[in-house]
């Protein structure tokens, strides 16, 4: 298995520490009313409940069904990371059960995506790390040990050009991905908007017209 060392260094970038905080705090969901890039294939979706997740990008590309591949990518997680699988296509091999998801928490990733199927899905909810895929299977990867696979390079994940070090946020909702300037430029737009909604919505139940309350367009007065 291959390992791009340039990919590597861009990966090890540092995110701000204030910018992780304001990420944590925004809905993302708000954030899909500013963008139209980055919006993974919502048919990835979480496998556990009530799950949230802000971190780093750290790719591995799996080929030939190598589960070899993956061991390299769980040795080069950080505290923060967050695994993001690219299968190549593959939706019927699991990259990604119980072992796999516990050697992620040991350490320190804060969830798992995978562009393909998982398995041991009763030990992956009992175990909490949030994962995100397209289904369940229990034909699983081999120890193939090839040379197609690579951790920390360019995937794509979902219809979405994933970089390593790249910021992933990922709710029941779905998942988004976007480079740190792009998370910078949108999050203080959707700050704002989410600290709006609780008004709007207690106008809504106070029983306003829908007209003084949401924006109709041209000249109609916004809340």
């Amino acid at each position: 298995m291959t390992r791009a060392q340039s990919s590597t260094t861009q990966q090890m970038l540092p995110t701000s520490s204030a910018l992780l905080a304001k990420l944590h705090r925004v809905s993302f969901p708000t954030i899909g009313h500013y963008l139209e890039e980055g919006f993974v294939d919502p048919a990835i979706r979480s496998l556990l409940s009530d799950v949230r997740v802000v971190g780093r990008a750290l790719t591995v590309r799996i080929a030939d069904a190598d589960a070899v591949a993956m061991n390299h990518a769980l040795n080069a997680l950080t505290p923060g990371d967050v695994l993001i699988v690219d299968m190549g296509g593959d939706a019927v091999h699991a990259s990604v059960g119980a072992v796999t998801s516990c050697g992620a928490l040991a350490a320190g990733a804060v969830g798992i995506v995978v562009d393909g199927v998982v398995t041991d899905i009763v030990e992956l909810r009992q175990g909490g790390l949030p994962v995100f895929a397209r289904g369940t299977s229990i034909l699983t990867t081999k120890r193939h040990d090839g040379d197609n696979s690579a951790i920390n390079v360019p995937v794509m994940v979902g219809g979405v050009s994933v970089n390593p070090g790249d910021i992933v946020l990922a709710d029941d909702n779905g998942v988004l991905v976007l480079t740190p300037d792009g998370a910078a430029d949108v999050v203080d737009l959707a700050l704002a908007s989410d600290a709006a909604e609780p008004e709007t919505l207690a106008r809504l139940r106070a029983g306003e017209p829908l007209a003084d309350v949401l924006y109709m367009g041209g000249t109609t007065s916004r809340s």
